[in-house]
């Protein structure tokens, strides 16, 4: 399959790396004048958790081909779109006149409603999955990230149509295990408020790998994702079809903050998920608490420790940050 990743973030990086060792043709979309930035090839520093329970440590340069057009008659059979949730709207409006005859894959958070997120895209053309990887680049260019054994996919109340299936497959044959999720827009929402609360305390500590065994601020994290879920189901989410992700929200946090205290100090990947994320600066957290925030007002939820976080997302405001 040929395959174009749209940007050279993260997630296209650690997915585009793991597709080409599985045979797929791999190129980046990047922004005109970044090829020659970004160099040609990429410095990785991956925890491949997929055939391994501790993970095997893989640190390569990995030779990499970029491209700073796109033509709407391109070739391409599957374009990989992870980009932050704020960034889809113009990532979406460049794609549509250049989808060509290839699937996107939207692959990461949303907090609108799915087909109004993809724009003009067309639906036909859509698969819905969600990753598991996380990292970031240094300031020496290295990518420090990990990779984890399986990989979320989901579809909107119908079963895979030809297209997602096909897009399943490419990744199954990675070596990843596929975990499907039939009510996909729901799960999409319990993740994005989940993450609110997690990033609001992160962000209270300057970022989210200071959560990372720190039981108090995770107490915190976890009753601000338990006040969140009143705005789940004033959006019309039926909460008993995500018993398995509330779980840690809704159980006592006596017996939750501890155990994920000690899961983040303890275990290889609940406490990379967090120490990965060290990046003071990054934008997409305070997007994220934003935009929960503002849903959260405009329904008349009370979100008391969210918003208590706000001074630590805000946008600067004559003279207020």
């Amino acid at each position: 399959m040929k395959i174009l990743m749209f940007g050279r973030g993260v997630i296209a990086t650690a997915y585009g790396w793991a597709l080409e060792r599985a045979g797929h043709d791999v190129e980046f979309y990047v922004r005109p004048g970044r090829a020659a930035a970004y160099g040609d090839v990429v410095n990785l520093d991956l925890i491949d958790m997929r055939r391994r329970v501790r993970g095997k440590r893989v640190a390569e340069k990995w030779p990499v081909r970029y491209r700073e057009a796109l033509e709407p008659d391109h070739d391409f059979d599957l374009i990989v779109l992870s980009v932050p949730h704020h960034r889809l709207a113009d990532a979406t409006a460049f794609l549509s006149p250049r989808v060509g005859q290839a699937t996107v894959l939207v692959f990461g958070n949303l907090w609108t409603e799915p087909l109004a997120a993809i724009g003009a895209l067309p639906p036909d053309r859509i698969a819905w999955g969600f990753p598991q990887a996380g990292g970031g680049f240094g300031a020496d260019g290295v990518l420090r990230a990990m990779l984890l054994p399986s990989v979320i996919f989901g579809t909107l109340g119908q079963p895979p149509t030809e297209r997602e299936l096909i897009v399943r497959q490419a990744f199954r044959e990675t070596g990843l295990r596929i975990n499907e999720r039939p009510d996909f827009r729901g799960w999409l929402w319990v993740h994005f408020v989940s993450d609110a609360g997690m990033f609001s305390q992160g962000l209270r500590r300057g970022s989210l790998s200071e959560l990372a065994g720190a039981r108090d601020d995770l107490r915190e994290a976890l009753l601000a994702g338990r006040e969140l879920l009143p705005l789940l189901t004033a959006r019309g989410i039926d909460l008993r079809r995500h018993r398995g992700a509330l779980l840690p929200f809704r159980a006592p946090t006596w017996l939750t903050a501890p155990a994920l205290a000690w899961l983040t100090t303890h275990v290889r990947p609940a406490r990379v998920s967090l120490t990965m994320h060290d990046d003071p600066d990054a934008e997409e957290p305070r997007e994220v608490c934003r935009d929960t925030l503002a849903e959260a007002r405009r329904l008349g939820i009370p979100v008391p420790r969210l918003q208590a976080a706000e001074p630590h997302f805000a946008r600067e405001e004559t003279g207020r940050a």
